[in-house]
């Protein structure tokens, strides 16, 4: 065997659930075990490290309903178990281009002495520059947020006047006592 064999499976581990809650990240790692030998056909399963810090990653009481794993057999005989890391699909995928605000910024910075520049040259009146430093400034400023704040308003306390709790009387039922039956032993005389 001297290509190795590699598949990626989606192993549902919902039936830990029914262990108790203790044990269920341990019977997660066997129920990966077991898939494994099922699919793979081999009987030494390898698990990788990252794959156990996934599953034990929200303690041992809640781990993960599924996961996807990539299982290659290896020419050692045993099959490693790793976690499914889709490479493809995020090289294909193109980024999406985000400007920051320092890029923004030096455009800006670069437009303005640009704008500065041509009256200069021309030798204008005063009056002509003080409008275009008027746009610049207006190039630079970004406006401001509103920022609304909302009053904070507290809620009326509520106030419960305690009844007075008087201890529980103990009623005590009196039986109706009815006068026992005489019974008389005639006494025979034994003579």
């Amino acid at each position: 065997m001297s290509q190795e064999l590699e598949r990626v499976y989606i192993i549902p581990l919902g039936k830990v659930l029914i262990s108790q809650s203790q044990h269920r990240a341990v019977r997660a790692i066997n129920m990966i075990k077991e898939f494994a030998r099922h699919h793979m056909k081999v009987e030494i399963i390898k698990i990788d490290e990252e794959l156990a810090h996934q599953i034990w990653a929200r303690g041992v009481r809640s781990p993960p309903r599924k996961v996807k794993v990539r299982m290659s057999k290896t020419d050692e005989g045993y099959v490693l178990v790793s976690p499914f890391i889709d490479d493809v699909e995020s090289a294909l995928i193109p980024q999406k281009e985000t400007k920051k605000v320092e890029d923004n910024v030096e455009i800006a910075k670069e437009e303005a002495p640009a704008k500065e520049e041509a009256p200069a040259k021309e030798e204008a009146p005063a009056k002509e520059e003080a409008p275009a430093k008027k746009v610049v400034k207006k190039a630079e400023v970004k406006p401001a947020k509103k920022v609304v704040k909302k009053a904070e308003v507290k809620p009326a306390k509520k106030v419960v006047k305690k009844a007075e709790v008087k201890p529980a009387k103990k009623v005590v039922k009196k039986a109706e006592v009815k006068p026992a039956k005489k019974v008389v032993k005639k006494v025979k005389d034994l003579k």
